[in-house]
């Protein structure tokens, strides 16, 4: 196996290990600050979730370079240019969420990557051999999914204030509401799932068949929480309002839990390409010696990719989770699952419509909505300013990083 292969695979480790640790962790950022799930079980359920999507829906196959932001027929003389180059820009990508986790900045692995490869594009092919139109939308994504992802979460929450949290009697109201609940959250993670994870098990379902299954899987879920969840929490309507509050938002901590793992089980099976699809690229232009379209990937690579990520989390990921889920606004299990609603919607259209959005962006956003229903000053003003400076700054510093690792390695081993 050729050199650059086992460097590959190393940094491409490297990568996923650093998208446990900072992308990755904002799954399970709501669960934490509600205090739904202790920091320990968070750490583990989302590291399970996300090895399960990594390996059994992250794709069979990678583009050659995520996004297609750059022009590849610009290496078609030199494939070996394009290896190196990928190779460069992983590592400069990495570098980048290894500080960002460092500070507890929570930024998007994919656009850490598309940075690195628009370094390593101008440096070696030039501004004309970069896509500046998907560059656009990458950076219409920034405002984009945010917007979006804080708006609804503001109407969801406002409507589970208005409708049962803030009604005189909040356990009757439950009994009618919690259930509508239910359905809304388990209808939107079952679209989520087969649009987002199972159409890589080509299992090519229909627009109409993915609704009516996901339409019964919510109405199933509604069904058992009226039989299971009111009755097991008490929703008793003679008891003082503050207990009443305290039962109603012990039934939203079951649904924060399973929205924020299922939030885990997408994102390991989207970013773990921001990981291997470089990897697997590098592997077979040293096979091909030639510049691949699509390449498959390896089942290995997949395992790589899903074990690197959940170490991450499991070492590293508690940073971005204590930030994001405590520090940014104050967060109970019904605002929890108000920002992981609306998070899921955001991505899911978003993605229907094939806009390019951050899952980190959205979810951060929704946070912020939930924050904002309650007043300005529950937000941390401080932190999101440091959370929108980081944002900012991750596609040139990616590049910049990428710049200077390929002018280093082309110095020293090519």
């Amino acid at each position: 196996m050729e050199f650059i292969v086992i460097a590959a695979i190393i940094v491409g480790f490297y990568m996923a290990w650093n998208i446990g640790a900072n992308d990755v962790a904002n799954s399970m950022a709501c669960a934490v600050g509600s205090k739904s799930l202790s920091l320990f079980w968070a750490v583990t359920l989302a590291a399970i979730c996300n090895f399960c999507g990594a390996v059994l829906v992250g794709g069979q196959v990678a583009n050659t370079v995520r996004k297609g932001i750059i022009d590849t027929q610009a290496f078609s003389q030199d494939p070996n240019l394009l290896a190196q180059g990928m190779l460069c820009a992983l590592l400069a990508a990495a570098i980048w969420l290894n500080l960002a986790s460092y500070f507890g900045m929570p930024v998007s692995t994919t656009h850490s990557i598309v940075g690195a490869i628009i370094g390593f594009g101008i440096l070696e092919a030039g501004f004309g051999y970069v896509h500046w139109d998907k560059f656009g939308q990458i950076v219409a994504s920034w405002v984009i999914s945010p917007v979006v992802g804080a708006v609804l979460a503001f109407l969801i929450f406002k409507i589970i204030s208005i409708y049962i949290l803030s009604s005189e009697k909040p356990a009757i109201a439950a009994q009618k509401g919690v259930p509508i609940c239910f359905f809304v959250v388990f209808t939107t993670i079952f679209l989520s799932i087969i649009y987002k994870g199972l159409k890589n098990l080509h299992l090519d379902l229909s627009a109409s068949k993915a609704i009516v299954i996901s339409v019964l899987g919510g109405l199933i879920a509604a069904i058992v929480s009226k039989l299971v969840s009111i009755k097991k929490n008490n929703c008793n309507e003679d008891l003082p309002i503050e207990e009443q509050l305290v039962n109603v938002e012990n039934i939203f901590t079951v649904l924060v839990i399973i929205s924020s793992c299922t939030v885990a089980f997408a994102q390991g099976a989207n970013d773990v390409a921001n990981a291997i699809g470089p990897l697997a690229a590098i592997a077979e232009i040293v096979k091909t010696n030639a510049v691949p379209g699509e390449v498959p990937v390896n089942i290995w690579f997949l395992v790589l990719g899903g074990f690197g990520i959940s170490i991450g989390l499991i070492t590293f990921g508690y940073r971005v989770m204590r930030l994001v889920g405590m520090k940014v606004t104050e967060i109970t299990p019904s605002r929890g699952v108000a920002a992981n609603l609306a998070g899921m919607m955001t991505v899911l259209t978003c993605s229907k419509m094939g806009l390019p959005v951050s899952t980190t962006h959205t979810l951060i956003g929704a946070i912020l909505g939930v924050g904002l229903a309650r007043g300005i000053t529950a937000i941390n003003r401080k932190i999101v300013k440091s959370i929108f400076t980081s944002w900012i700054a991750t596609v040139p510093v990616a590049a910049v990083f990428t710049i200077l690792l390929y002018l280093i390695m082309s110095n020293l081993f090519w």
